[in-house]
């Protein structure tokens, strides 16, 4: 593997205390290669959310470190480290402030990281929308009148607003339909390629990994059990939760697998 962009060292996290405590993560070490894409699977309770978190630094480790590019990230997070790494939620109507537009919520970003000159952020939002695949008109509408994937695509959006190298997505297609999910996955690998981006993809769905992600890091009850590239991780699983997690992926069909192989080379979904 090669040098770590994102490097997890034995942490920690602990809520509560005495007979009320509980740990959620429990001495775990990760390492992720800048480009890479590392899923992360595991039941509710796994731990998997909590160490997105963490990384967001949305909470601090109890023990541990983590370290981003070679240097260590500060309980307290500045703003130049919340802007490098940018969350995509799982629910993105919940994630988007029903009261701004489209344009808005995206313009807020570049205001608040003063990114570009600011005469030229409304141009910046209608190339942003372009670049997830929506007309850059659309900046003008409430993302109440998005359909799911619209509205799950401004949200990867504004995560690209910020410019940040490393985005944290949780469970980001859990909510799409089969056809939609499919599409926002060839979306989200094809940014990673062309801007160089490293992810942490959250997710309990083990079909969806195999379709976007370099490894996979395996956890349960707050423990990393295993972790391998996708490939040696389904041929060959080490633990038995693996196993189990595998033997519960639904089999494909023909006619799905057809499907998805078309939109994976970009061609019509019928």
């Amino acid at each position: 593997m090669a040098t770590p962009f994102l490097s997890i060292e034995g942490v920690r996290r602990v809520f509560g205390s005495g007979a009320g405590e509980v740990v959620a993560l429990d001495g775990v070490s990760l390492q992720v290669a800048r480009g890479e894409c590392l899923a992360v699977v595991g039941e509710s309770g796994s731990g998997k959310t909590t160490l997105a978190n963490l990384i967001l630094g949305i909470y601090p480790p109890s023990a541990g470190r983590i370290m981003l590019d070679g240097a260590e990230l500060p309980a307290r997070r500045r703003i130049e480290h919340r802007r490098a790494i940018q969350l995509v939620q799982q629910n993105p109507l919940s994630a988007l402030n029903p009261r701004r537009s489209v344009g808005a919520s995206l313009r807020l970003a570049l205001d608040v990281h003063a990114i570009g000159p600011r005469a030229g952020r409304d141009a910046h939002v209608r190339r942003l929308l372009e670049e997830v695949g929506l007309p850059g008109e659309f900046a003008r509408r409430a993302p109440a009148a998005l359909s799911g994937g619209q509205r799950q695509r401004v949200a990867i959006a504004r995560a690209l607003a910020c410019e940040a190298p490393l985005l944290v997505l949780d469970e980001p297609t859990s909510a799409l339909d089969v056809l939609v999910q499919a599409r926002v996955l060839r979306l989200l690998d094809d940014l990673r390629r062309q801007r160089g981006l490293t992810y942490v993809f959250i997710t309990h769905d083990l079909s969806v990994v195999r379709n976007v992600a370099d490894r996979v890091a395996v956890f349960e009850r707050g423990r990393l059990l295993e972790t391998g590239p996708v490939a040696q991780l389904f041929a060959a699983p080490a633990h038995a939760y693996t196993r189990s997690l595998i033997a519960a992926v639904p089999v494909v069909t023909p006619e799905e697998d057809a499907l998805r192989a078309r939109i994976a080379q970009g061609g019509p979904a019928s």
